[in-house]
């Protein structure tokens, strides 16, 4: 936060966690599944990023892609994933949940932040599945987050800066569809200290032989040979446009 502000870049790949810090990033989010909007990534990949990149590593506690309301199971799944994350060196986590009416689930939110201690917790954009946003940032100030990330509850944070604007300055992070050609105006607007992004190009695969008969995922799934990582000139310039705003 030297700068007056902090860029912080999710990424699913050790390729996109060094390509952000080189970029200027000042802190990374760690997911698996960005397709989905982020999912839990595997123990092997937190241990080789945490041996390339000196910025702090955020970790990603989602079980599976969908919804925000989660089975007993599943919440079994998420305290393991957090103790296995700061078992091997995750500097924060990251995660929400809601009830069935669109509201904060307190009672595992509270009892996910417990295991968590005491590293600082982020709430993801289930924040933007909320039935009453003012009310659900209330709560999670109350239980103890350190930020929210939101695009207000819109499609982008830029669509949904009237209502970032209302968000408590101190907690809430604009997420969402954020770029070179529209940060300026989500920063000016929202006052924001951080912003989060993922700054992504497609590259090429490396693959000689192509079978293009066969799809590893499902039909919404990006293209097989092409891959999408953290782009160092991409994250430059936003680093840049913010270090002309704040």
């Amino acid at each position: 936060m030297d700068d007056g502000f902090l860029m912080e870049v999710c990424v699913d790949s050790v390729e996109s966690a060094v390509n952000a810090e080189r970029g200027g990033a000042g802190r990374i989010e760690l997911c698996a599944g960005l397709v989905e909007g982020g999912t839990t990534p595997s123990m092997g990949l937190l241990q080789v990023v945490k041996q390339c990149v000196r910025v702090p590593v955020f970790v990603m506690i989602r079980p599976r892609g969908g919804d925000f309301l989660y089975s007993d199971r599943e919440v079994e799944v998420m305290k393991a994933d957090i103790r296995l994350a700061k078992l091997h060196g995750a500097d924060g986590l990251v995660f929400g949940a809601l009830t069935e009416d669109g509201r904060i689930d307190t009672e595992l939110c509270t009892a996910l932040l417990a295991v968590c201690r005491p590293l600082p917790v982020t709430f993801h954009r289930a924040f933007d599945m909320v039935h009453d946003p003012l009310v659900a940032l209330e709560t999670l100030i109350s239980l103890g987050f350190e930020r929210v990330l939101t695009s207000g509850c819109d499609s982008s944070a830029l669509e949904g800066l009237s209502l970032i604007k209302r968000l408590a300055e101190q907690v809430s992070v604009p997420w969402g569809g954020i770029t070179e050609r529209n940060l300026q105006r989500i920063l000016e607007g929202s006052t924001a200290s951080e912003f989060h992004c993922s700054a992504r190009s497609a590259r090429d695969s490396g693959m000689k032989f192509r079978n293009p008969n066969v799809a590893m995922g499902a039909s919404f799934s990006a293209p097989e040979y092409s891959i999408k990582v953290a782009d160092v000139a991409k994250v430059r310039t936003l680093n840049a446009i913010a270090k002309n705003i704040l």
